[in-house]
């Protein structure tokens, strides 16, 4: 292991294991959230490498770390690495706020869309815009200092970083009824005359090398809940010699190491390959992260009963969450678009 690999690695167990030691049970408040994301941000944990530089697989172990410990504020960590990472591949760094807790807001459903103002007729990256409209789910709104959120200027959509704690921003309290990942408050915005700044050129978000490098890293998020709660299946297996527990621990093994195998893989060829486009390769790695998720729940469930569902927090926390954050997946959708590639093409994709 190189002294940089260990120096990274020394960090990581470093900040997880102070935050487990003040915060032993995932959060249920947003105060809670947002005390734990800024003592990552004070530390310096969310200076993570950029994904397709060389060093992607030791970002997906940050996230994949902070996800095990709790999942709602691995969806504020994530969306705020990725917000630092995309500004960072637009070279917009002089824009990024120091200190600041960074969103990234990036849903489109059609309910909900925000606007460019006719009088914002800079179209150049880093110019001054005016915004108006709706933005839907928007993950840790009333912690957040800023967030970078895709707006529509005509028809073209664009970044635009904007500070939340200005006239013209409403954080509403609509929009999120959910149980599980509850305290990530992903909650309705409203913009009237709000001001923002340009960041990228036109299509930015989506037309970029690093949407996919970032789309296959909330896989190594999913990775994380997965093996918390297989941990619980360890722990309890260790301590009583059960045929069956056993045998649930052991189906959570394999399906863990082979998520963790591809995980790996992934990350290697998003390195050697920075330039190509990974969305095979994202889509491959969060069906199949999906798929474990589900295995692993399934066992914990069968191989542990009732018992930590109803007696320990941070395992109940961590069950309910965890199916909330894998529907970002698009599940058969997503399985068809795999398909239909593979069957067009010409060479095999399972040669050993």
């Amino acid at each position: 292991m190189s002294n940089t690999a260990k120096s990274s690695r020394d960090l990581r167990d470093c900040l997880i294991r102070r935050l487990r030691q003040e915060f032993p049970a995932p959060a249920v408040t947003m105060d809670s959230l947002a005390l734990q994301l800024q003592r990552l941000i004070d530390a310096g944990g969310d200076r993570l490498p950029p994904p397709g530089g060389g060093n992607t697989l030791e970002r997906w172990r940050m996230l994949a770390d902070v996800a095990s410990h709790d999942l709602g504020l691995v969806k504020l960590f994530e969306g705020h690495t990725d917000a630092r990472a995309i500004i960072g591949e637009w070279n917009a760094q002089a824009c990024l706020p120091a200190g600041g807790r960074i969103g990234t807001w990036a849903a489109e459903p059609p309910f909900a869309k925000v606007s460019i103002g006719t009088d914002s007729s800079a179209s150049n990256d880093q110019a001054p815009v005016r915004l108006d409209g709706r933005k839907a789910w928007c993950s840790g709104a009333p912690i957040l200092s800023h967030a970078l959120i895709t707006a529509w200027q005509g028809e073209y959509q664009r970044l635009v970083l904007v500070e939340l704690d200005q006239p013209g921003v409403t954080v509403s309290d609509e929009g999120w009824d959910a149980v599980g990942m509850a305290a990530t408050a992903s909650v309705d915005v409203l913009f009237d005359g709000a001001r923002g700044t340009l960041i990228g050129p036109p299509e930015g978000y989506l037309q970029r090398y690093g949407f996919w490098h970032g789309g296959a890293g909330i896989a190594a998020c999913w990775f994380g809940g997965a093996r918390r709660l297989a941990e619980s299946l360890r722990a309890k297996a260790s301590r009583k010699d059960d045929p069956h527990l056993n045998a649930h621990l052991g189906a959570a093994d394999v399906a863990l190491a082979s998520a963790a195998a591809l995980l790996r893989e992934s990350a290697d060829w998003i390195d050697a390959n920075p330039r190509r486009d990974a969305w095979l390769v994202a889509e491959r790695t969060r069906a199949k992260v999906e798929q474990v998720v589900e295995q692993v729940i399934h066992h914990c469930g069968r191989g542990l009963g009732a018992g930590p569902y109803c007696r320990d927090p941070a395992f109940a926390r961590m069950v309910a969450d965890l199916p909330v954050y894998v529907r970002q997946s698009h599940a058969e959708h997503d399985l068809e678009g795999i398909g239909r590639q593979i069957a067009s093409s010409e060479t095999s994709r399972w040669e050993l």
